[in-house]
């Protein structure tokens, strides 16, 4: 095996044999292994000179110790004679200034005998007073106790009468509830009865008024139950009419402002009840706030009266078109229906908010006033309190400011003082 290389000066091709390859890798590994003894024998030479440096230092480190605790002996002995000197001095005048202090005392001890007798009889005093304030403390305590024990028997006397009146009541609505689904067993599904009252409403109007447009409102949509399209001869719209069918035993007057606002949505000029139980003050058939409310039995000939009249109008109309300005287009819209409907929710809308706010500012007024007077019962009885210490303790009570008349103007001291509990 043979391989070439390059003479780095010249570029030439040198061929080298396995041989001669052998030879220069010994002669190099011979050169490294010299290499490695020369540095092993340098690096052996410098670990002997640091550890005789060791051993020096180690020497010196000692010889400075040695030193130091010589000269700490011989500081140790200076100090402990300087110290007896001081000792001996300082017990001296700890002597002189204790004989001193004894004769001072000698002489305090007879007036610290004089002011124990005197702390001794005001402490007897105040122990007397105390007793006096605790037994007023007391009293007061008792009134207070009393008043509280009044008003809390009366608060709980109404309440168990507010309660009596809520069990009257839950057992007045358990009865009416009781009656109400008697009788809902007796006639059947409510539901039931409406879907058949509103089918024959269905098929009554699609009978008398073929040409007309009947459509359904489907059930859970708002929109009353069958919306009525009146058609004249040559098939254009002259109206809507708005059906609603209710067969009940009791008969409700929400019912009126909840048809108003499904023909504001419908868009209907008249809006008509069909109903087995009439509102007070109507037999057969009538009008209540806009609403025509009629029995089954005079259902067709309120149709045929109320399409007649959408017809009349409708034809009225046509007649004048082409001769109206825009303020007659104004006059109309707002002489017309749709206006009068829109007004009419507004006002209806407002009148509930109205009667809302009336009803939680009454409420809020008896929470207040009930309130106002717990906190003056509560200030009264305070000041009461306050005033029953002063007249006893006098200037060792505590002043409370709020409760002072010195923050008070001049003018108007004299009424407060006349309001004064205490007085």
């Amino acid at each position: 095996m043979q391989d070439t290389i390059h003479c780095p000066s010249c570029g030439c091709e040198i061929t080298v044999t396995e041989t001669l390859t052998a030879q220069i890798r010994q002669n190099v590994r011979q050169e490294l292994d010299a290499e490695v003894r020369r540095k092993d024998g340098d690096l052996t030479k410098r670990l002997d000179e640091i550890r005789h440096r060791e051993k020096a230092l180690e020497d010196s480190h000692a010889a400075i110790e040695k030193e130091i605790a010589g000269r700490v002996a011989h500081e140790q002995d200076r100090l402990a004679q300087e110290a007896k000197v001081r000792a001996q001095e300082s017990v001296a005048a700890e002597l002189r200034d204790i004989q001193d202090q004894l004769t001072t005392a000698k002489t305090q001890l007879t007036d610290v005998q004089k002011t124990e007798l005197q702390l001794r009889k005001e402490r007897r005093k105040l122990e007397e007073e105390k007793h006096a304030l605790e037994l007023t403390v007391n009293r007061t305590l008792d009134e207070e106790r009393d008043k509280i024990r009044d008003n809390a028997k009366r608060e709980s006397d109404e309440s168990h009468r507010l309660k009596d009146a809520d069990k009257e009541k839950m057992i007045g609505d358990l009865r009416h509830q009781i009656d109400e689904l008697k009788r809902k067993s007796e006639q059947g599904s409510q539901q039931a009865q409406g879907e058949v009252l509103e089918l024959m409403l269905e098929d009554s109007l699609r009978q008398y008024f073929p040409q007309d447009s009947i459509e359904e409102v489907r059930v859970g949509a708002h929109g009353g139950d069958v919306l009525h399209g009146v058609f004249d001869a040559t098939g254009e719209e002259c109206g809507r009419i708005l059906w609603e069918s209710k067969r009940t035993k009791v008969w409700h007057d929400a019912w009126l402002p909840k048809l108003r606002d499904d023909q504001r949505a419908a868009k209907a000029h008249l809006a008509i009840i069909v109903t087995t139980e009439m509102p007070k003050g109507l037999n057969l058939f009538g009008c209540i706030d806009g609403v025509w409310i009629t029995k089954r039995e005079c259902l067709l000939g309120l149709a045929l009266a109320l399409r007649s009249g959408l017809l009349e109008i409708a034809r009225t109309r046509r007649s004048m078109q082409g001769q109206q300005t825009k303020m007659e287009f104004l006059y109309e819209f707002l002489v017309g229906p749709e206006f009068q409907q829109r007004v009419e929710g507004i006002i209806e809308a407002f009148a509930t908010m109205k009667e809302d706010l009336d009803s939680e500012r009454r409420s809020i007024h008896r929470i207040w006033a009930k309130r106002e007077k717990q906190i003056d019962r509560a200030m009264i009885n305070t000041t009461g309190l306050y005033g029953d210490l002063a007249r006893i303790l006098g200037t060792s009570l505590p002043q409370i400011g709020c409760l002072e008349l010195t923050h008070i103007p001049v003018e108007a001291e004299e009424t407060v003082v006349e309001k004064a509990p205490w007085d």
